[in-house]
């Protein structure tokens, strides 16, 4: 994993505690022992061409343990989501036949209770023709149906879109078709073949909770398989990154649900929307809505009709500061006001994030421009005959810089939901509120000042890239990493830990892929290891040097960041 002793200096290696260890420990030892450990998230790429060799290695692995064909290992697995783990556990704590009834699967037992006809004719259960045997078909289950009717049974089973479990037409059989039997019946139907047999390809992915879709439109045909901790932001072959959890674009350190809560609110503009309601009201005549301007509850539209504000029915316009003549709503004055000023606060609140929040996203889009500069001064610099040879740090510090701008942006998202919103008031006191809201905007200032420092850097001229500029650069790419660690664990250790009836996480950032070179080793199963604490690789083009390791964790075990680029130049030039 380390190129050489230079970048990692550490004596030790972190001990993680095996199952075997876990057994003998309590529950409260245990919870204390998995805080520890640092999350582990690998994962892989998964083309087409690699689609089908991965799910034989599932299948395979099922029947070697259970001695079953493939067709039984496909079903099993299919209703375990393709998790051998569950499989097996399911299997030692309850009996074989409960769990293939369950599965759909025809037990051994079931076999050869089932009375097969050899000869003869038999009468088909759903067309109730007498047809020879040998135009006939009998499952596993034992039923026997012509083959007419099995025929025209996978066509609308397979139309409707249950290829991967076509059940048996008796009624509370349940149990799913041989594969075998389905092509043989289907064999003149070619479609609707392609079809079932592309579909049985796919439940890998789309039946499988550690295997997703990679999300790209137009879509580029791979998928992402994920080992460990599901909450992570991998990044596909085609450039793209994604949550693997929701889908949705990286959005750390947002849970899934404050992301998904943003996104509608800045669609629908949902909390300007709150204002204008609560704030206005439609005008009874001309529906244009009116903003009450004084203390009287008696308004009066542009279009001259005079209404009252508390139940916005139409009236004269003799009243007084009292009563509206000939009116009477019997409504609370207080209990207006109230919704008002709270839906004042919640919009100024709204404005002040989303507006931060924008800020970020719009400087992210320009800083990705500098791509072609970047290139363009090492290019220019290599010209010169400078006596530097490797430009690597100055790739990275933008690599660094485009991941730190999406985080600083998602922060103000994070703290719109953390402080001041109902999302987890049942959660945290408010005295407790208040504390964590000081300590998050201090990490937040001091990120936000080094993200800013960073990029005036990287914006220096050609001619004033010197030895000078250069540590300045490194330095504040260290310090940027660093403060980007010190956020994350404040919001897990300091935010989220302490939220006990919530299930909500983030994707946690390790920032050394980021700034330490690693060369993946390719998996037998993966066509690539990809890189899973890469924060900034969903805006670095791949002609840019993108450093990623193949998997999150052990973030403390690296030596401290601005050492290891340092130690990545000096090889550099001894090469």
């Amino acid at each position: 994993m380390y190129d050489s002793e230079d970048d990692y200096d550490s004596d030790e290696e972190p001990e993680f505690l095996s199952e075997e260890d876990m057994e003998f420990l309590s529950d409260h030892q245990q919870d204390a022992a998995l805080g520890q450990q640092t999350k582990q998230s690998v994962w892989g790429v998964i083309d087409k061409a690699k689609l089908v060799h991965v799910q034989d290695q599932s299948l395979a692995a099922v029947q070697g343990i259970l001695g079953c064909s493939r067709d039984t290992a496909r079903k099993l697995l299919t209703y375990f989501q393709w998790d051998k783990e569950a499989l097996f556990g399911t299997l030692a704590d309850r009996s074989e036949e409960a769990v293939y009834q369950a599965a759909g699967v025809t037990s051994k037992s079931q076999e050869a209770a089932a009375d097969v006809v050899t000869s003869g004719e038999i009468e088909c259960g759903c067309c109730f023709s007498d047809v020879p045997v040998t135009e006939a078909t009998t499952m596993e289950c034992g039923h026997a149906y012509c083959n007419d009717c099995w025929h025209q049974h996978f066509k609308v089973q397979i139309s409707e879109g249950n290829s991967r479990r076509l059940l048996c037409m008796a009624v509370k059989c349940g149990a799913i078709c041989d594969d075998r039997q389905v092509r043989k019946l289907l064999q003149q139907e070619s479609d609707f073949l392609d079809k079932y047999e592309q579909k049985l390809l796919d439940s890998y992915i789309e039946d499988n909770k550690s295997v997703k879709w990679c999300p790209s439109v137009p879509h580029c045909g791979c998928a992402i398989q994920v080992d460990g901790d599901l909450q992570c932001e991998p990044v596909c072959q085609c450039g793209l990154k994604f949550c693997f959890q929701c889908g949705l674009d990286p959005h750390s350190p947002c849970t899934c649900e404050m992301w998904k809560q943003w996104q509608r609110k800045c669609s629908d503009d949902s909390e300007t929307a709150n204002w204008l309601n609560t704030n206005t009201k439609p005008c009874p005549k001309c529906q244009n809505q009116v903003e009450k301007n004084g203390g009287c509850n008696l308004v009066v539209c542009r279009c001259g009709q005079a209404f009252c504000w508390l139940c916005g029915a139409s009236t004269g316009r003799s009243h007084t500061w009292e009563t509206i003549s000939g009116h009477s709503c019997g409504r609370y004055k207080e209990d207006a006001d109230k919704k008002i000023n709270e839906a004042q606060r919640n919009l100024q609140r709204y404005m002040h994030y989303n507006g931060r929040w924008e800020a970020h996203v719009a400087s992210q889009k320009l800083e990705t421009k500098q791509v072609d500069e970047i290139k363009e001064k090492i290019v220019e610099l290599e010209d010169n005959g400078t006596e530097l040879k490797d430009y690597t740090w100055l790739s990275q510090a933008l690599q660094q810089l485009f991941c730190a701008r999406r985080i600083l942006g998602n922060t103000y998202v994070s703290a719109f939901y953390f402080f001041g919103n109902d999302m987890f008031q049942d959660e945290i006191t408010p005295e407790q509120n208040d504390i964590n809201k000081r300590l998050f905007e201090d990490q937040q200032a001091c990120l936000e000042f080094e993200v800013e420092r960073l990029s005036k850097l990287i914006e220096t001229p050609v001619h004033d890239m010197d030895d000078k500029i250069r540590f300045e650069v490194i330095n504040s790419t260290a310090n940027v990493d660093k403060r980007l660690v010190k956020l994350f664990e404040l919001i897990e250790n300091d935010l989220l830990a302490k939220i006990v009836h919530s299930s909500q996480s983030i994707a946690p950032y390790k920032g050394e892929s980021t700034l330490h070179s690693s060369t993946p080793q390719e998996s037998s199963t993966f066509t690539a290891v990809a890189a899973s604490s890469s924060e900034d690789s969903d805006a670095v083009p791949p002609s840019l040097p993108a450093h990623a390791t193949a998997s999150e964790g052990q973030r403390h075990t690296h030596p401290p960041a601005a050492e290891r680029l340092l130690g990545s130049e000096k090889r550099a030039r001894r090469l």
